[in-house]
């Protein structure tokens, strides 16, 4: 044990840095909160905007008072520094003020991702030893399921949950403890076999990721940033929600995303920086949304990762929409985002780094960590070579929880191994530019050759007939794997039509071997393709030997 904890001790070093020296300008979300309370008391923080449009909002000092009053109401009901509380929430500003309650109390959130089944969540509650479960009114009928295994006090967040909340008194905002290393997220993976691990983050890892996001995007207290992705995941809650409480500035949150509101409401509320996923910039070019002008009136640009990016789909958005993405990319494991592509690069250069390399690349390592491509055995790869994209630094977690085999694994040579497959390119002045290939479980290894997904993907995006698809690597008597295509066909489509054009566009061993038409793709709450969960849909093709065309 203890020679894994100097590999995750030197996997949270950066620049050679021990995580316990990072120059980090906060030492806790309390002395966050403090600084904000001298600064900008009267600023808008947190505005919501509710499923049918109702608008709210709370001032710093409104949101801080709510939150140290909702810490008091969690400490009644016998939470203590250390322990965890589960939330079955949505977008809302209660659960925002949910996780601030529970990080001044120097407690962890455990967010549950209700879009999950019912034997997921109920796991999750048993495995996570949280001591409450705070639930909104639109899950009660779940709860049964829930928590039918776990030994969990219960709060419905309804009218009387904010009676109590009221007539609560604000605990005493204390900034002299220092909190980086207290527990504050606990995320489960969406892996799509097996049960999910546990990502234990804490306060530091929150904070210094934070700042890296502020610093890299200009988030200043005269900047709005908007969330229309889920706060159960660390997309939106380290994003939209930590990174604006660090700047001083304010955030948009909507009860969900709705591609008629989208530009409308960055114009109305003056928005200047918001982070999707690569679905929602699809969504947007499907309904031919209107920009309303954002750009005049002051918006920046769009921050982008947590999915797979094509280049044709960022060739389309930004060439429609002439807004710029800035693409990135993290894991729940390195809090959030670990790199991007830089914000001030000339028009060419950055149109050079999204479409000439296959894959728009997902930029340059944020100064709070580094990145490097590994083989297996821990050796660093040269310039252009794949293998495994591995990450060291202040923002990566504490580890798995209670998972002593799935800590090895990630931390074998003292870095963090993402799983990803990637390679990285040099610029001219000799920065690494990194590019994301697919999951490495995810890699087709046909006839001992290994083939990215991505790749083919980008091939499928062009295709005749295609509004979208992703290639699917499945069981093949001869060639071990073979190549398939799952796709979300365009009125008069032919499956033909498609091979032809693949065929046209990759080498025979990429290409795919069967079409099959569906209406929806496989994907996470935050738009990751789970192509492993639909392999068994091509199993008809298994022993059929697939011939070159003459």
């Amino acid at each position: 044990m203890a020679a894994l904890h100097e590999r995750i001790r030197n996997a949270q070093t950066a620049h050679g840095i021990p995580p316990e020296r990072a120059p980090l300008r906060f030492h806790s979300i309390a002395q966050v909160a403090v600084a904000n309370l001298a600064a900008r008391p009267d600023q808008e923080f947190l505005i919501y905007y509710d499923d049918v449009g109702r608008r709210s909002a709370l001032r710093y000092r409104d949101f801080i008072e709510r939150v140290l009053r909702t810490a008091t109401f969690l400490r009644s009901r016998g939470l203590r520094r250390g322990d965890r509380f589960a939330t079955a929430a949505h977008n809302h500003t209660d659960t925002i003020v949910q996780y601030f309650a529970g990080w001044m109390l120097g407690c962890c959130v455990v967010p549950l991702n209700m879009t999950e089944d019912d034997a997921r969540l109920a796991y999750i509650l048993k495995t996570a030893g949280a001591r409450l479960l705070l639930c909104r009114p639109d899950y009660t009928d779940r709860l049964p399921a829930m928590t039918a295994s776990a030994s969990i006090e219960t709060i419905v967040v309804d009218d009387t949950y904010h009676a109590a909340i009221e007539q609560s008194k604000p605990i005493p905002l204390d900034e002299s403890t220092s909190e980086l290393e207290t527990e504050a997220l606990l995320v489960f993976t969406s892996g799509t076999t097996g049960n999910p691990k546990g990502v234990v983050l804490v306060q530091r890892n929150l904070i210094a990721d934070a700042e890296g996001i502020a610093d890299w995007h200009r988030i200043t207290p005269s900047d709005r940033m908007m969330c229309v992705l889920p706060v159960h995941h660390v997309n939106g809650t380290i994003v939209t929600h930590v990174t604006p409480f660090v700047a001083g500035s304010s955030v948009v949150l909507n009860r969900k995303f709705q591609t008629e509101h989208f530009f409308p409401r960055i114009a109305a509320e003056g928005v200047t920086v918001v982070s999707v996923v690569p679905t929602l910039l699809a969504f947007l070019l499907e309904a031919n949304a209107d920009s309303c002008g954002v750009v005049e009136r002051g918006f920046r640009h769009i921050i982008c990762g947590a999915g797979p990016l094509t280049c044709e789909l960022a060739q389309r958005f930004e060439e429609r929409y002439r807004i710029p993405i800035i693409h990135g990319y993290g894991l729940s494991e390195t809090t959030c985002y670990s790199c991007f592509l830089e914000i001030e690069l000339p028009a060419e250069e950055h149109r050079r780094w999204m479409l000439s390399y296959g894959f728009p690349s997902i930029g340059t390592p944020i100064p709070q960590n580094e990145m490097a491509i590994h083989d297996p055995n821990g050796n660093p790869l040269g310039e252009g070579e794949r293998g495994e994209i591995v990450i060291r630094g202040w923002n990566v977690m504490k580890g798995y929880d209670a998972n002593p085999s799935a800590n090895e694994a990630a931390f074998t040579y003292g870095w963090f191994r993402s799983g990803d497959e990637g390679f990285y390119v040099r610029s001219d002045d000799g920065k690494p530019y990194f590019f994301i290939t697919g999951r490495i479980k995810e890699l087709i290894i046909r006839g001992g050759v290994n083939i990215a997904p991505l790749e083919i993907d980008e091939v499928l995006a062009r295709a005749p007939g295609v509004r979208a698809g992703i290639a699917v690597g499945f069981e093949h008597d001869l060639y071990g794997e073979e190549v398939g295509a799952l796709v979300i066909p365009e009125q008069g489509a032919s499956k033909e039509a498609i091979l032809a054009f693949c065929c046209e566009h990759l080498p025979f061993h990429k290409c795919p071997k069967v079409v099959l038409f569906t209406d929806t793709l496989p994907v996470t709450s935050t738009g990751k393709y789970q192509r492993n969960r639909v392999k068994h849909l091509f199993a008809p093709w298994r022993s059929v030997q697939f011939l070159r065309s003459a």
